[in-house]
């Protein structure tokens, strides 16, 4: 495979006014992301993965390092990479279609393109028959399929996600990893998911980048080798499941550990 993303020796810091230093969020972080690959990252909360998800975005530049998208530059947003949020990322005053036809009508295409474009991916996220509803009208579930839909309308690359579903409950959470991954399947675009669930990541990843406590290091880095769709009570998945949850209780530790040296 060909690298989509390559990260390489990548630093960031923040000044904090307040308290008068800087906070470093991620430091010499050096990670590549295939073609059409599936990845999350997992880590403590405050490790970073929110951070190097917004710098693959563009909303932020690093300190230091680099980031590469297809061999280029990252220097800010581009329509190549579709960013989904938890908070569900539409307008409250559009409609479904209007919100999904939102990013081509931005573009220039015809009312006939946004019309193709809209019924194409309301058939993908399975809102038939909802493309007049307001987002107060629907599920939290169907808000981030609208979400999605509305991201994909942009005909990105890539597709970065910021913990999308960690609002919904549980039911809705798993039924909505599925149909993310029936969309995935249906074209590889490549996916970098945050997520702070072990179950969530041996679920969608194909692998699964770690980050230590802060600052936030590449801890380990663990491929999921199980075919999909994956049986959430296999003896397989407990045990990559157990794996997961061994090391970032081990990093969870050291932390402590060192957060408890620093204070004496």
């Amino acid at each position: 495979m060909n690298d989509k993303v390559r990260v390489s020796n990548l630093n960031m810091t923040f000044v904090s006014d307040r308290l008068e230093r800087h906070v470093t969020a991620l430091d010499d972080i050096n990670l590549s992301i295939d073609t059409g690959e599936f990845v999350c990252l997992l880590g403590p909360s405050g490790c970073g993965k929110t951070t190097l998800l917004n710098l693959i975005a563009g909303f932020l530049l690093p300190t230091s390092g680099s980031i590469l998208v297809d061999g280029t530059a990252i220097t800010g947003p581009g329509p190549e990479r579709g960013m989904v949020f938890q908070e569900y990322g539409i307008f409250p005053w559009f409609t479904v279609a209007q919100n999904i036809a939102f990013g081509p009508r931005m573009r220039g295409a015809s009312k006939q393109e946004q019309e193709e474009i809209v019924n194409h991916y309301v058939d993908l996220v399975h809102l038939k028959g909802f493309e007049h509803h307001y987002p107060g009208e629907l599920s939290g579930g169907m808000k981030q399929r609208v979400s999605i839909a509305r991201s994909l309308a942009n005909g990105p690359d890539m597709l970065l996600m910021d913990e999308p579903f960690g609002a919904l409950d549980a039911m809705t959470r798993e039924t909505m990893q599925e149909e993310l991954l029936r969309i995935w399947e249906m074209d590889k675009k490549t996916c970098v998911f945050v997520t702070h669930s072990i179950g969530e990541a041996v679920y969608l990843a194909d692998r699964i980048v770690i980050l230590s406590a802060h600052p936030g290091r590449v801890k380990d880095i663990v491929s999921v080798d199980l075919e999909r769709l994956r049986n959430r009570s296999s003896a397989e998945y407990f045990d990559l499941y157990r794996h997961v949850d061994t090391i970032l209780r081990q990093e969870m530790a050291r932390s402590r550990d060192q957060e408890q040296v620093e204070e004496v």
